[in-house]
């Protein structure tokens, strides 16, 4: 049985802020009302929330302005990552998405949440990488990472 409620959040392939859709019940009760992330509809949830889209409007421009801000700032950066290699340039261990959020932390101080990072499978190789960061719903990043030989303690 289908429900109605009203999206207080953006949910990734259900709609957006303040849409009314339609979801099963157990999708309704189990996780969208729980994780506030929705209203049962009905005429006080519809004043609420066209009450507070106003506002959200003005705070979400503004994030996807410092979001766009972020992306161009990373698209200038290089992140370099030195590890130890074996025979034909395979590194020992990989390169992981924990690995590039704090080489960016770190080289460049910028901060953003690992999650946000989108890579298929950890680096194991020399070279030069091009990583995807989805930085704000609208806003994607391209990490530069160069990956390369440790040079070793004397």
């Amino acid at each position: 049985m289908a429900v109605e409620v009203i999206l207080k959040e953006h949910v990734e392939n259900l709609g957006r802020r303040g849409d009314i859709v339609k979801v099963s019940e157990g999708y309704a009760r189990n996780f969208l009302l729980p994780r506030k992330l929705a209203l049962p509809v009905n005429a006080g949830s519809r004043r609420q929330v066209e009450k507070g889209n106003t506002i959200a409007a003005a705070r979400e421009a503004q994030e996807q302005q410092q979001a766009e801000a972020l992306a161009a700032r990373i698209a200038e950066i290089e992140v370099v990552m030195s590890r130890k290699v074996g025979e034909h340039d395979v590194l020992y261990g990989s390169v992981t998405t924990a690995d590039i959020v704090h080489g960016l932390q770190a080289q460049h101080q910028i901060e953003i949440d690992r999650k946000k990072v989108h890579l298929a499978e950890p680096l194991k190789q020399l070279g030069e990488f091009t990583v995807a960061a989805k930085i704000h719903r609208e806003v994607s990043a391209s990490i530069k990472v160069r990956i390369v030989v440790e040079e070793p303690h004397r």
